[in-house]
C-alpha cells in the first residue's frame, strides 16, 4: 500500500512478482479492492496486480472526486508515483467507467482493457443524483441493505449469506460524502459519443441477469469500441467477479494473454499534447466554499444556451426540464429559451457563488415572492446541490423573520412534502 497519500493519488496495494507486467483492477462503487480477492491468486501467476480503492472506500482518505475523468487522472498519478508507465486494466462498474476514461485519455499507456458490468452511460443522471439526496438525508444504511439485490442473483443471495453480509458491511463502511460524490460522477459520465476513439483491445464482460448494467449496455459498448468482444456469464448479476469468480478469472486470463497490445513502432510514450495533465474540472459542480465574487464575461447565445441546458438539468433534473419544454409546445418557446440562456447559462453559470449558496438565495427569493410552485422545484434542487433537510429548515425559518410568518408557513408546507418524497429510503 502507498505510504504517502495525497489528494491527487489513490490508496492501492500490489500483489505478484515485481518484474511482471502490471495489471490494474478497479472496484465497483461501494466496494473495496477485496472484491477481487478470488481473482488475485491466478492473475499473479503472470502479472503484478495493482488494486486500488475509491476515495472514502476501504479506509481510503475521504477526498471526493466528482467526475470519472478526475478519478482517471488520480489513478494515472498514482501509477506515476509507483513507477508504472504501461499497464493492463480491468474495472467493474464504476471501475469500468474509470477504464473508459483511461483508454480515452492515455491510450499510449493502456495495453489492454476489460470492462465488467459497465456502460457508456449508467442509467439516468436524475437517478444517481436522487440516490445522492437519499444518502445525504438518511446515511448509507438503506443503500447498504439493498445492495445485494442489485449486485447478486436470487440463487446466490440465498446460498451465500456470508458474502451477502460482507457486501452490506462494505457499503456501510464507505464515507457518505465520497459515495455521494461518486454518484455525481456517474450522473455526469457519458462517453457514448467517444467510444469509437477507444482503440485499446477490449473485453466487455457482463452478467446475464444484471439489472444495473443489463446486457444491452454491454452490447452498446461492443458496438462502439473498435476492437471489442463480448462475454456474458449465465446466472450472474452485477458484481460478477464476486458471484462467478472462476468464470471471470478465466475470461480475464484469456483476454489479457491474447490482447496485450504493444505500442506501435515509433510511437512516443509521452502523453499527447491534448491529454489533460492536471485535475479535470468536474462536470457536475460539487458543494464547495464560495469563490470570490467576480464578473462573468458575456457569452455567445449558443454557448450560453448549451451551458444553461446542462446546468438546468443538473440542478432541476431532466424530467423537470423536459416537462417545461413539452408544455411550451410552440407557445412560450422563446421564454424557455430566455430562461435557459439567461437564468441558467449566464447567472447560474457565474463563478461568484457556489451552487449551495445560489440555492439558499433562490429559496429565500421564492418565499418572499410567494412562488410556491417554483419553490417546490428549488427545494429539490437544493437537496441535489448539497443542502441537508436541516439546512433547508434553517433557511425557511430565517425567511419568517424577513418575509413574514404566513409566507414561511406556506413554504414549510411545500418543503415538508418535497423533502418527504425526495428522501424516502429505498425510492
Amino acid at each position: 500500500m502507498s505510504d504517502e497519500q495525497t489528494p491527487q493519488t489513490l490508496q492501492y496495494r500490489f500483489d505478484g512478482p515485481e518484474d511482471a507486467p502490471v495489471l490494474v483492477l478497479g472496484p465497483s462503487l461501494g466496494t473495496t479492492w477485496h472484491m477481487w480477492d478470488r481473482q488475485v491468486p491466478e492473475l499473479t501467476r503472470q502479472w503484478r496486480v495493482l488494486r486500488y480503492d475509491l476515495p472514502g472506500h476501504g479506509g481510503a482518505p475521504a477526498q471526493p472526486s466528482v467526475s470519472t475523468a478526475e478519478l482517471a487522472d488520480r489513478l494515472l498519478r498514482t501509477l506515476d508515483q509507483a513507477g508504472i508507465e504501461r499497464f493492463g486494466y480491468a474495472g467493474c462498474s464504476f471501475g469500468g467507467a474509470v477504464g473508459t476514461q483511461l483508454a480515452l485519455r492515455a491510450p499510449h499507456r493502456v495495453a489492454s482493457l476489460a470492462l465488467i458490468s459497465s456502460a457508456a452511460r449508467y442509467g439516468t443522471p436524475d437517478a444517481w443524483r436522487q440516490r445522492g439526496v437519499i444518502v445525504r438525508a438518511n446515511g448509507l444504511d438503506q443503500i447498504a441493505q439493498s445492495a445485494p439485490e442489485r449486485w447478486f442473483a436470487d440463487t446466490f443471495r440465498g446460498a451465500q449469506t456470508a458474502i451477502v453480509d460482507w457486501a452490506v458491511q462494505m457499503v456501510r463502511s464507505t464515507d457518505p460524502e465520497c459515495y455521494v460524490a461518486a454518484c455525481e460522477a456517474l450522473a455526469s459520465h457519458d462517453v457514448r459519443a467517444d467510444l469509437d476513439r477507444i482503440a485499446v483491445p477490449a473485453l466487455v464482460l457482463n452478467g446475464a441477469e444484471d439489472p444495473v448494467t443489463p446486457p444491452a449496455d454491454a452490447r452498446a459498448l461492443v458496438a462502439g469500441i473498435t476492437d471489442a468482444r463480448l462475454a456474458v456469464v449465465p446466472g450472474a448479476s452485477h458484481l460478477v467477479p464476486v458471484e462467478q469468480p472462476g468464470a471471470v478469472t478465466e475470461l480475464l486470463v484469456r483476454h489479457f494473454e491474447s490482447a496485450w497490445a504493444e505500442p506501435a513502432a515509433g510511437y512516443t510514450m509521452a502523453p499527447a499534447p491534448a491529454t489533460p495533465t492536471g485535475p479535470v474540472a468536474p462536470v457536475a459542480q460539487a458543494p464547495a466554499p464560495a469563490a470570490p465574487v467576480s464578473g462573468g464575461a458575456p457569452q455567445g447565445a449558443a454557448g450560453a444556451y448549451g451551458d444553461g441546458d446542462r446546468i438546468r438539468r443538473e440542478v432541476l433534473g431532466d424530467a423537470h426540464v423536459d416537462r417545461a419544454a413539452e408544455q411550451a409546445d410552440g407557445f412560450g418557446v422563446d421564454f424557455e429559451d430566455f430562461v435557459t440562456r439567461y437564468a441558467w447559462g449566464e447567472v447560474w453559470n457565474r463563478p461568484g457563488l457556489d451552487r449551495r449558496t445560489r440555492s439558499v438565495v433562490s429559496l429565500t427569493a421564492l418565499v418572499a415572492g410567494g412562488h410556491l410552485d417554483d419553490l417546490a422545484s428549488h427545494i429539490r434542487a437544493a437537496l441535489r446541490n448539497g443542502l441537508s433537510p436541516a439546512e433547508i429548515e434553517e433557511v425557511l425559518l430565517q425567511t419568517a423573520v424577513h418575509c413574514g410568518v404566513p409566507a414561511a408557513g406556506a413554504a414549510f408546507t411545500v418543503a415538508r412534502q418535497v423533502i418527504r418524497e425526495e428522501t424516502r429510503p429505498g425510492e
